[in-house]
């Protein structure tokens, strides 16, 4: 395995050098245009240099001998897809509590590199990583962006912010030999000053993004999966410190309080948010605050819920109450008119499987192209990339999918990606 995927990165660089100076000509029979959200026929588009140099109607020939002809004509062409919920150090198993006290953070690096493979193999180009122990997704994100291994581009929180005993306490459930008393360095906080510390703790690191647990959560090894676990007045000095350091806030949260004191204080994004109510999605509005669903992992953790032993005892009921409500809460809020970022909380279940998002979004009355936008032209914005991503278009990096048939009458065909190019460098074909 290890080969394979060095061996594809070598070829990847290859390839790479090899195009330095020549265009690489895509003929596109149908482009899904996420800017405008139509789609356009026989189209060629023209890449140097990693990035989109023009996307124009009809077939157009090589200019030189150096230049690559792509034929997709049989295909439809659309951005690299984004997933905005990640967590590619690891990956959830019937064995994966236990596995924290004997696996070391060198197997959990190990591991990332085939869970990264697997999500650009996938389609996705770009993610969000919400949550990581000792650095793994910071130094994963190195590797990739130096073509050392193969993977989607990564933004990365490093390890999330919890208050104490809350859901990312990284010593919830075990003995008190064990148990200790995390800080902020731990990203564990009480307190507005300790709060300061975690960001720049984050900063220092080299995490690109905050991500905080404002309430319970479902696979803690704690009692309750909705209770607010941070004060404002602690979510709002996170929030502060992040912006003086240039970095967005991703919030965890499944109750309702906890998500109106993380909007309150600025926050950009909120994950699952399964128990929002009328006035958080007042809210979710006035502020302009982005949501990412993560309806995948609700519907995993539901199922093995159901499996004895599969999960720790107090885990179970949370699944089992959690799990089925988050595909209803996003109809309810893609109806009021709440920003949707597509997201899927990918480690939670198995990495790779991550466009079944898009079968759920639509049956909950998504429409298709408003999914496959969700997954481009907003995450871009919630990124704050838009002028690089999110859409095929002149400038943009040329991160470009291709699936057989048509994904807008079919959304379930995007589990099946055909190509795969980031950066203008082909990572999979027909």
């Amino acid at each position: 395995m290890t080969k394979h995927l060095g061996l594809i990165a070598a070829i990847a660089l290859l390839t790479q050098a090899l195009s330095a100076h020549a265009d690489t000509l895509i003929h596109a029979g149908t482009v899904i245009d996420t800017d405008k959200g139509n789609v356009s026929k026989e189209q060629t588009i023209r890449i140097k240099d990693g990035k989109v140099l023009s996307v124009t109607a009809g077939y157009t020939n090589a200019e030189t001998d150096e230049d690559t002809v792509v034929n997709l004509q049989g295909y439809t062409v659309l951005p690299g897809l984004m997933d905005m919920h990640t967590h590619l150090s690891d990956q959830m198993n019937p064995a994966a509590y236990a596995e924290g006290f004997r696996l070391n953070p060198a197997d959990y690096a190990y591991r990332s590199v085939g869970y990264a493979h697997k999500t650009l193999m996938a389609g996705f180009t770009t993610v969000r990583d919400l949550g990581d122990t000792d650095q793994v997704t910071i130094a994963l994100r190195n590797a990739i962006a130096q073509g050392i291994i193969t993977g989607p581009r990564i933004y990365t929180a490093g390890k999330s912010i919890a208050t104490t005993g809350g859901h990312a306490d990284p010593t919830n459930g075990t003995n008190q030999a064990l148990m200790g008393h995390p800080g902020p360095e731990d990203g564990v906080i009480n307190g507005e000053a300790q709060a300061r510390e975690a960001v720049r703790q984050r900063y220092k690191e080299g995490s690109d993004l905050i991500k905080i647990t404002a309430t319970g959560g479902v696979l803690s090894v704690a009692k309750n999966g909705q209770n607010p676990q941070f004060f404002e007045d602690e979510v709002d000095a996170i929030v502060k410190t992040a912006k003086d350091y240039g970095m967005t806030v991703a919030v965890h949260a499944h109750g309702a309080e906890g998500m109106k004191r993380a909007i309150r204080a600025g926050v950009d994004s909120i994950e699952h948010g399964t128990y929002m109510d009328k006035e958080t999605i007042k809210l979710f509005k006035k502020y302009g605050t982005w949501y990412v669903p993560t309806i995948s992992a609700g519907k995993f953790v539901e199922a093995k819920a159901a499996i004895d032993g599969y999960f720790p005892a107090v885990v179970v009921p949370k699944a089992a109450a959690i799990g089925p409500k988050i595909q209803g809460t996003f109809a309810e809020a893609y109806k009021a008119g709440v920003k949707i970022a597509f997201g899927t909380d990918a480690g939670v279940f198995p990495h790779g499987d991550n466009a079944k998002e898009f079968v759920y979004m639509v049956e909950a009355g998504m429409p298709p192209m408003k999914a496959i936008q969700s997954a481009t032209k907003s995450s871009a914005e919630l990124l704050h990339i838009s002028d690089q991503a999110g859409s095929i278009a002149k400038g943009k990096w040329a991160d470009i999918i291709a699936v057989k048939g048509d994904p807008l009458a079919d959304i379930s065909l995007l589990q099946n990606i055909d190509f795969v190019m980031k950066g203008g460098v082909i990572y999979k074909q027909p």
